[in-house]
This record gives C-alpha cells, sequence and structure tokens, in this order.
C-alpha cells in the first residue's frame, strides 16, 4: 500500500521553506519512470492510488503491456519514441485500471538522463477529470472575482494586499500593484483602520465570517465619506491551513441615503400624524401653541418659538399688520430639546415686542411666505435676533440653520413658527421646510380657532354679567349672598336674581340656559327680563314658571330650553313658596343645621309648553338658610349630580358660617373643575 505522508508545517525562519500546499494533494499527480526498453522503473504511491497496481506489481514490467489497451498501444509506443528522442508531450491518454476500467490521465512527459547517459522517459500524471473540475473552478474564480460588482480583496495573514479585483481598485481609486504587499492603513489611511484590521484578526483566529461590517470613510476615489459594508471569510487550503482572508466589499451609501429618506418621510409622516392628535386639543391660544412647539420639538428642530401679532390677542382682534415698517408681536410659546441660551432670544413668554421690517420673522409675515436658512452668516443672526443680546445667546447655542413658517388661517397672517437647530448637525432643508409650513398650517387653524372663541367667550361674558345684577338687593327680613362663576371654556346661560315684591315678600330665580356662548346669554337676558316683569304681577310661582315657560317656547330655538327655580319667600310670616321648571331642588337648612333637600316636584324646563307646574310650601323659621344654585355646582363628567347632591347637603349641615363665607367654602369644595357656569345663591331669614 502506498505510504501516505505525515505533514508537520515545518518551515524555516528565514522564509526560503514553508509548509506545503494542499493543491497537489487535491491533484494526487502520479509519477512513473520507464527505461530505454519502455519497462517501468519508478512507481509512485499516487500512481498506485490513480492506477491500483502496487510497486511490486508494476516495477519490471512493460508499461505498454500493463497498462495500455492493446488498439492504443501502436501509439503508446510511437509517443514513447519521441520522448526518448527529446521532444515533450502533454496530453490525456486512455491508460487501464487494475480493475480492467479505463481512466483518462492528463499527462506531461518528458526526457531524463541518469548518471550513465541512459535515457529514460519520465511521465507525470493525474486524473482528467479532476484536471478539468480544477480548471473550470479556477476559471470561474477568476470570472467572478475579475467581473463582480463586488470589490474583492485577498490579505495575507500578515494582512497584506495580494489581490484587489477591478471593482475595489475602482472604490479605493489605488490600481492593485501600488496597495500590493501593503496594509490597509498604508493605502487608505481616512478608513476605520483599527476595526478593520481587528476584524481581520478576529476570523483569522477563529474562523468565523463576519457578514455585513459597517465602515464610514473616504478613500482615494472620492473626497466625500462613504458607507461600506464588508464581509470577512477566511481562506484555508483542503487540508485546512489558513492562506488568508477575503474580503467583499459594497459601496452602500446611496442604499444609506436611501434609507435615510425614507426614515425622514416616515418620521415626517408621524409628526404630522402627531399634530393631528396633539395640537387643537383646547380652545385655549397658549396652549395651542405650546402644542405646538411640543411636536416640533426636538423632532424637527431643537427650538420653537411661536410669535403671533399683538394685533390677534388683543381687544380688536383683527391680524392685519400695522401701516409703518414695524410689527408688533406677542411670544405665545418656546420650547427648547435641551438647555440652551438661545431660549432667551426669543423673547419672555406672554410679553410683546416690536420687530422692526429688517427681522426675518416681520418679512415672514408680510410676504405671507416661510423662510429658510441653510445656514446661518453672522448678518443672519442679527436679522433673527431682536438685539445685541440675543443675538450673542444665538451665538453661544450654536445656531446654524434656521427657518420660519407664517401662520396662515382663512386667508390672515397671525404669526410666525421659527425653528432652528443647534444639536441636531443636519442643515434644514426643504423637505423640512414643507413639514414645517404643515405644522404652521394646522396650528394656524387652530390658533385662530381659539382667537374667535376667546373672543366670542368674551363677548358672551360681558354681556352676561351685564345683565346680571350687579349688587343683589337686601331686602327687609332676608340677608343674601350669591356667586357667578363663568366657565373656563365656554360661558353658558346661568342667571339668578333677587326680586322684591309686594307685602315685603322676596321672590329668589336661579336659571340656566341650555346652550353656549353670546346665544345662550341673550336667551338668559330676555327669560331674566321676563321673570322681573312677570313677577311684579304678583304671580304665585307655579303661575309665573308657566307663563315664562309660554314665553321661552315663543322664542323658536331648541336652545332657549331653560331651567329655573323659582321661590318666594315671606319673612313677616316666615313661609317660602317653591315652584321648580327642571331644575335642582334648593337646599333647606333649618335653625338647628340640619340640611336636606326640598321635596318640590321637577317639572319640566322652561320652552316645552303646555305642561302645568306645581309648588309646594315650607315653614321658614327665623335662621332658615335657602340653598338655590345651578347644576355647574354638583355635577362634573367624573361625579353624577346626585353624588354632587350628596356633597353639597353635607358641607351645609351643621354650618354657622357668615353667608359670604358659606359661598366660598362651597365653591371651594365643589367646582373643581370649572367646566360649567355656576350661579349660587344663598338666602337666610333674619328677624324680620
Amino acid at each position: 500500500m502506498p505510504q501516505r505522508e505525515t505533514r508537520t508545517g515545518y518551515g524555516r525562519p528565514d522564509g526560503i521553506t514553508a509548509a506545503p500546499g494542499g493543491l497537489l494533494d487535491l491533484l494526487q499527480v502520479a509519477a512513473l519512470v520507464l527505461g530505454s526498453d519502455g519497462r517501468i522503473a519508478l512507481w509512485s504511491p499516487e500512481a498506485e492510488l490513480l492506477l491500483g497496481f502496487s510497486a511490486a506489481e508494476a516495477l519490471g514490467q512493460d508499461a505498454g503491456a500493463l497498462l495500455v489497451a492493446p488498439e492504443n498501444r501502436e501509439r503508446a509506443r510511437e509517443l514513447f519514441r519521441r520522448v526518448r528522442t527529446g521532444a515533450r508531450w502533454a496530453g490525456v491518454f486512455p491508460v487501464r485500471h487494475k480493475d480492467g476500467s479505463t481512466r483518462r490521465v492528463e499527462f506531461r512527459t518528458m526526457q531524463l538522463r541518469d548518471a550513465r547517459g541512459d535515457i529514460h522517459a519520465l511521465g507525470l500524471g493525474t486524473d482528467a477529470e479532476t484536471v478539468r473540475n480544477v480548471e473550470r473552478d479556477l476559471a470561474l474564480s477568476h470570472i467572478l472575482v475579475r467581473q463582480s460588482p463586488v470589490g474583492i480583496a485577498v490579505f495575507d495573514t500578515d494582512l497584506r494586499w495580494v489581490r484587489v479585483n477591478p471593482s475595489l481598485e475602482r472604490m479605493n481609486g489605488v490600481p492593485e500593484e501600488a496597495v500590493l504587499g501593503r496594509r490597509v492603513g498604508e493605502v487608505l489611511p481616512a478608513l476605520d483602520v483599527q476595526a478593520i484590521e481587528s476584524r481581520m484578526r478576529h476570523v483569522l483566529q477563529t474562523g468565523e465570517q463576519l457578514l455585513d461590517q459597517q465602515t464610514i470613510g473616504r478613500t482615494a476615489a472620492d473626497s466625500e465619506e462613504h458607507a461600506y459594508s464588508e464581509s470577512y471569510h477566511r481562506i484555508e487550503d483542503s487540508n485546512g491551513r489558513v492562506l488568508g482572508l477575503a474580503m467583499a466589499v459594497l459601496d452602500v451609501s446611496e442604499r444609506q441615503r436611501a434609507a435615510a429618506e425614507v426614515a425622514q418621510a416616515r418620521e415626517r409622516l408621524a409628526v404630522i400624524a402627531d399634530a393631528g392628535v396633539r395640537i387643537g386639543t383646547t380652545l385655549d391660544l397658549p396652549r395651542t401653541a405650546h402644542e405646538l412647539t411640543e411636536v416640533a420639538v426636538p423632532k424637527l428642530g431643537d427650538l420653537a418659538a411661536v410669535h403671533v401679532l399683538d394685533s390677534v390677542v388683543g381687544p380688536g382682534g383683527t391680524a392685519a399688520p400695522r401701516a409703518d415698517d414695524s410689527l408688533d408681536f406677542r411670544t405665545l410659546a418656546v420650547r427648547a430639546g435641551s438647555p440652551t441660551d438661545a431660549i432667551g432670544a426669543a423673547g419672555p413668554v406672554g410679553e410683546s415686542a416690536s420687530y422692526s421690517s429688517s427681522r426675518l420673522i416681520t418679512q415672514c409675515v408680510r410676504e405671507a411666505r416661510p423662510i429658510l436658512l441653510h445656514q446661518v452668516s453672522e448678518a443672519a443672526i442679527r436679522r433673527i435676533a431682536g438685539d445685541d443680546r440675543a443675538a450673542e445667546s444665538l451665538r453661544r447655542a450654536g445656531v446654524h440653520s434656521w427657518l420660519a413658517a407664517p401662520l396662515v388661517a382663512r386667508g390672515e397672517v397671525l404669526g410666525t413658527l421659527s425653528l432652528c437647530r443647534t444639536v441636531n448637525p443636519r442643515p434644514f432643508d426643504d423637505q423640512d421646510l414643507t413639514l414645517a409650513a404643515e405644522l404652521a398650517t394646522r396650528a394656524a387653524i387652530g390658533i385662530d380657532n381659539a382667537r374667535l372663541y376667546g373672543r366670542e367667550r368674551n363677548t358672551a361674558l360681558t354681556l352676561q354679567r351685564s345683565l346680571l345684577p350687579q349688587e343683589p338687593p337686601h331686602p327687609a327680613g332676608i340677608e343674601v349672598a350669591s356667586r357667578y362663576l363663568p366657565a373656563v371654556s365656554d360661558v353658558g346661560g346661568d342667571w339668578f336674581d333677587v326680586l322684591p315684591l309686594k307685602d315685603g315678600k322676596v321672590g329668589l330665580v336661579v336659571g340656566d340656559v341650555m346652550g353656549k356662548g353670546v346665544h345662550a346669554a341673550a336667551i338668559m337676558g330676555q327669560l331674566r327680563t321676563a321673570t322681573r316683569a312677570l313677577a311684579r304681577l304678583d304671580l304665585p310661582p307655579a303661575e309665573l314658571l308657566y307663563h315664562l315657560d309660554g314665553i321661552a317656547a315663543s322664542l323658536g330655538d331648541s336652545d332657549s330650553l331653560a331651567t329655573c327655580l323659582y321661590v318666594v319667600c315671606d319673612p313677616r310670616h316666615g313661609r317660602c313658596e317653591v315652584s321648580r321648571a327642571g331644575h335642582p331642588p334648593p337646599v333647606l337648612v333649618d335653625p338647628a343645621g340640619k340640611a336636606a333637600l326640598l321635596d318640590v316636584a321637577a317639572g319640566v324646563p322652561l320652552g316645552v309648553g303646555g305642561v302645568p307646574f306645581t309648588a309646594g310650601e315650607r315653614e321658614l323659621p327665623e335662621g332658615t338658610l335657602l340653598a338655590l344654585f345651578t347644576d355647574g355646582l354638583v355635577e362634573s363628567h367624573k361625579a353624577s349630580i346626585d353624588a354632587g347632591l350628596r356633597d353639597l347637603v353635607r358641607l351645609l349641615d351643621g354650618t354657622r358660617l357668615p353667608l359670604e363665607e358659606t359661598c366660598d367654602m362651597l365653591l371651594g369644595a365643589l367646582h373643581r373643575e370649572p367646566e360649567d357656569d355656576v350661579a349660587l345663591l344663598l338666602a337666610r331669614r333674619g328677624s324680620g
């Protein structure tokens, strides 16, 4: 049997010899020598592996008779004669195997002479199919490496270039001959050489492949930074000996830019969606401006400010700019993503300032178009800032990019949204400007709605206050105290009144018009006036409500429905008569301090029409307290009206406070969320 070679990885430090490669082992090249008589003189172990004959079986045998089929022997003898004369021959020849089969063997033959001058023929042969496979693999590898759009490099175990394909030459901007034998840092110092060589060492030591490793840097091919995806693979021969490593490189700059653009587009859509949910949640002007800055920072800018024309929030309510060159702005909201001196450059929130025509936000309002500064120059800082101190704050904060978008609603410019970048190194671009303009447009509608609502609320509140008694009368025998608190959001139609009647009687009225705003206040004014006129006729409470119901119905509007409670007190005789039109019942606190709701038929609201009202009489001893109120005191979205009534009775039970203090106590305890108007009227029978 042929002896197998034991590999020890031998080699000398001077590099003259080295560990053997594996290609010859793959080919298993057989060697045989024929003497001048055509007999086999030498026979290698690889020959036995290739053809099956042992050395004992082959040596001394006629090669033609042993290895060549009869039909091929003449051709074999001719080739043998040519080699003996000094000619070389290379080709494929059919050779007979010991098992009787025929093997195609690729030969390289040549003449040999020994010390005596005798001529021999050396034949080196290997399986032809194995040779074809190796050739195909090499050709395919060569084509793939040379024509691949992927950059491919081969490094030795010392991390030095030994092969570079044309694609990588183009990426590097350096030809192959200029990099061979050198390390990455010697050729491409602007790359992250430490990270690249660390990956190479890891792959060489562990054999673990590393895929899609990211590197950012510059090469000689381009002065701009590129993003590269690198994959590393260890190269071994068929015996597992490490030969070096291969690196595949892709320039993924465009892919990363495209991915970044997609991510930015998604982020912009998310900002717009967020704006639709978060901006304009209330009709409060400063709150709407603040919501705009919350959406814009830090997703769009590092600092945001909302300025509106002072005339927008002024009593006139018009957003038209002044005729002179300057405009008066009020700062409604300022927000920064991180602590910065630049936040003071926008001006104190809630305060007004005059901005000259040279200021960029003045230009933004006058021209009703957005303004974008990709890079903020020194001259631009002075046009952004209101004064030298503000300009210095912007410089210290590192403002490098700025934009402003007008707040336009219903064709009217209300102010501006201004944004700047200090921490984010990327300057604003046209996409950012488009997004800012979209946010400004959405916010402007909310700001304008808040402005119009505020104007209407102020009008309704002014009207309502003018219709309510400024100072309730103080009739003999009855002590009264009252409070009216408008809702924070919508002013309603709550009212109260104290009416002197004949024979020392006193009429107490509390009502609540359904609806909000100026219309409700106007309806309230009509019903209050009608109540005062009917009371002068000395009508009993149930009859008065009956006539008032007809008046409310004649107004012809569903919003004219109202609830009402009318109490006629007779302090001389210590009695009272009560009638309700869908209104909460009053609370009566007897002289002993016991509080309870008066059990009087509820009736229907005023304006329903055609339903009679009933009344109930009660004793009114000296010291008795009556509490009349609207539902805003006892009802909220967190608690039912029944729970509120129980709380009211509990608070009044046993109270001995003066009436003014009692009003404050009740409002402080019950009016936690001013979401509805509250009218409260307290009356205590004195010593008449």
